[in-house]
């Protein structure tokens, strides 16, 4: 599969194309279902990109639409295609969080608010693996090894100098403060991270333990937007019974709003600078008195 073919986003570009043509059409995805004799839920996960569509039922659906423009139904037939083949993460097997990674990967912005750990696509190999292993109960070697890589991977993202992922952050200062993996790691962590902070398409704000009470208490949220005007923006947030995708309209208004009101109650970027570097040097202490 060539590297810039992504079946996570041409499955939801795919759907919502498939749903304009619908809507245009006047039909309701009820008559649908039924005249092609599937269920009403199969329309709906093919229209919000949960589920791959092949080419064929693509050609159906655009007859049934009236849709007679060969070049618009031989590029939809494409993009079902494509949106069956596999991502780059495949190629470590069973990875979790599969359509994150492929949203992420795409992405042209990510808004987040992080309340426990440096962000995956913010962290050295040392961190993330002290993450992985600590976090994840009777995790294999060969797992974790997997997991590690993949999560490197992703961070070529913010390395892409053609496209770079704009990426603002709101850090808790519990995740300075909590020590993974060692005091070391946890030093050379803080260092990289206010690395990355120098950095034009990366923000990073700590909001302080002073601030109080916050929006961000419920948890961890990330907000992914898209450089194509056909891609909604996408809510995400990381669960231990399962991801949750939100990309209502309203919903990704509203988390938006929350992460507006955490950068107005966190530290600058400049004094976030000088926090991460009092945080580290708290590590190296501890890690002379051990």
């Amino acid at each position: 599969m060539a590297a810039h073919i992504n079946p996570i986003v041409r499955k939801r570009r795919l759907g919502a194309e498939l749903r304009r043509l619908r809507e245009a059409s006047g039909l309701k995805s009820a008559e649908v279902a039924k005249r092609l004799m599937v269920s009403q839920p199969k329309i709906s996960h093919l229209e919000n990109g949960n589920r791959a569509i092949s080419p064929r039922d693509v050609r159906d659906l655009c007859a049934l639409y009236g849709v007679s423009d060969p070049q618009v139904i031989d590029s939809l037939m494409q993009m079902a295609k494509e949106s069956g083949e596999h991502g780059w993460w495949h190629a470590y097997g069973d990875v979790p969080q599969s359509v994150y990674i492929g949203l992420e990967t795409d992405a042209a912005s990510l808004h987040a608010y992080e309340p426990m750990v440096i962000p995956g696509l913010l962290q050295t190999p040392a961190y993330a693996q002290a993450v992985i292993v600590e976090t994840i109960p009777r995790i294999t070697a060969e797992q974790a090894a997997a997991r590690l890589k993949v999560r490197l991977r992703r961070q070529h993202r913010i390395y892409d100098l053609a496209r770079p992922l704009r990426l603002w952050v709101v850090l808790d200062e519990s995740a300075l403060r909590r020590v993974v993996g060692s005091p070391d790691i946890m030093r050379e962590q803080l260092e990289h991270l206010n690395a990355l902070c120098a950095e034009p398409h990366i923000t990073v704000q700590v909001l302080p333990y002073a601030a109080g009470a916050h929006p961000g208490l419920s948890g961890q949220f990330s907000i992914l937007t898209f450089a194509t005007s056909s891609d909604a923006g996408v809510v995400y947030m990381d669960g231990s019974a399962g991801d949750l995708y939100l990309e209502k309209q309203s919903d990704v208004q509203h988390y938006s709003v929350m992460h507006d009101h955490l950068r107005a109650r966190a530290l600058n970027p400049d004094s976030t600078r000088d926090f991460i570097t009092d945080a580290t040097k708290s590590h190296i202490g501890t890690a002379g008195r051990a």
